[in-house]
């Protein structure tokens, strides 16, 4: 069941922002308290970029944080667009792609508000660790394809819910690893595979991937693959 509160309306949950907030200035710290986002960058944009062309697209990052994914999907070519709710951390993604010599347009807007604004405007929409963070992932999913062109490509990365998914990503990450922040996640708010296909198919998505994430504590490195049971990624294409 969808929860309801006062913040629905804007489909943020205000403890989330100023959790990520108060870790703003650790965003670009690859040993700080973002570090999983470090390590997962490079395996997040090659996914993407092994999987649609970003030279000269116009693609738009959902819950963008402080900018980590949208500055590699920038350096391979892409005009992009980052979004967040969280004006803290947009100040260090704008003055991080500004040192970087990276032009990358941000803005503090929902992807709801933005999907009301500038219907079908991307050539590649990603929305990557968001949807277990909000009251109504569905309608950051729908917003995404009302966002996307047709034939446009659409990307989601979020956490499954089931028993494994609680003892890796809330007991193993956040209390033994120690490689999230105690409380980063509610594990109530992980989203099934078949409940993210059945929310892309409603919004005119046609699901094209799906894959697991796997962590290696040991080498700090994650891979592809393998079962979608803790992490998983997936590709989608807008129909035409």
């Amino acid at each position: 069941m969808k929860e309801r509160n006062a913040d629905l309306v804007f489909n943020v949950d205000r403890s989330e922002i100023a959790r990520f907030e108060a870790q703003a200035e650790e965003w670009w710290n690859p040993k700080g308290a973002c570090r999983s986002l470090h390590d997962i960058n490079p395996l997040r944009s090659g996914y993407i970029a092994g999987r649609t062309a970003l030279a000269g697209k116009d693609v738009l990052d959902v819950g963008c944080g402080g900018g980590i994914l949208t500055e590699a999907l920038a350096s391979l070519g892409a005009r992009v667009t980052g979004i967040d709710m969280g004006e803290t951390h947009l100040a260090v993604a704008r003055v991080h792609a500004a040192a970087s010599g990276l032009s990358i347009h941000y803005a503090r807007t929902s992807a709801e508000e933005l999907a009301r604004r500038l219907p079908v405007s991307f050539d590649v929409v990603v929305c990557m660790e968001l949807l277990e963070h909000v009251p109504d992932p569905e309608a950051i999913v729908r917003a995404c394809g009302l966002l996307a062109r047709p034939g446009a490509d659409v990307f989601f990365s979020t956490l499954n819910r089931n028993f494994k998914s609680f003892v890796f990503a809330i007991l193993g990450a956040e209390y033994i690893l120690r490689l999230l922040p105690v409380k980063s996640h509610n594990w109530k708010r992980f989203i099934r595979p078949e409940e993210l296909g059945a929310w892309a198919d409603a919004a005119g998505l046609d699901k094209l991937d799906v894959t697991g994430l796997h962590y290696n504590p040991f080498r700090r490195t994650y891979s592809l693959g393998g079962d979608l049971l803790v992490n998983y990624m997936m590709h989608c294409r807008r129909r035409v």
